[in-house]
């Protein structure tokens, strides 16, 4: 009988990844990212645990959406009062907090439950091109995110 191979805590290695989001398409950088902190892209991939890497993201006010969305994507949070809800569309939230649009994407396509939250922690996003990990040695990742996967 085979049995499935469970990687020691202690020996996972977790790298620290740069990526430059400017001109990137929202969606298609998210899904990427979500992937590299599960650990997906890894051959140690297992569901149930952290095997992920760090993941930088730059220029957080450079990401795009296509079509209309800029004018019609709503994001909504509530103060938890009567009445609480605010609305605001992608360009009004990207001119305020521009990191909020990338990390809501990302942490929707996380596992919502305590792995989920702990993954999320590994996502660092930043406005601008500057950032405070350079102790960490982060490498720069290149993501593709244009249609059809042509350059």
């Amino acid at each position: 009988m085979t049995k499935t191979y469970i990687p020691p805590v202690d020996e996972i290695d977790r790298k620290w990844y740069v990526v430059d989001a400017t001109d990137q398409r929202l969606g298609r950088l998210a899904t990427e990212v979500a992937s590299i902190l599960r650990g997906k892209n890894k051959p140690t991939f297992t569901p149930n645990m952290d095997t992920g890497d760090f993941v930088v993201i730059v220029n957080a006010e450079k990401v795009v959406v296509t079509g209309n969305k800029s004018s019609q994507k709503l994001y909504r949070r509530h103060s938890g009062r009567p009445g609480g809800m605010k609305t605001e569309t992608f360009a009004q939230l990207q001119d305020r907090i521009p990191e909020r649009i990338i990390e809501k994407a990302v942490k929707g396509m996380l596992p919502k439950n305590a792995l989920g939250r702990k993954l999320f922690t590994k996502l660092k996003v930043y406005a601008g091109n500057e950032h405070p990990h350079d102790a960490q040695q982060p490498e720069t990742l290149v993501i593709n995110t244009t249609p059809g996967g042509k350059a």
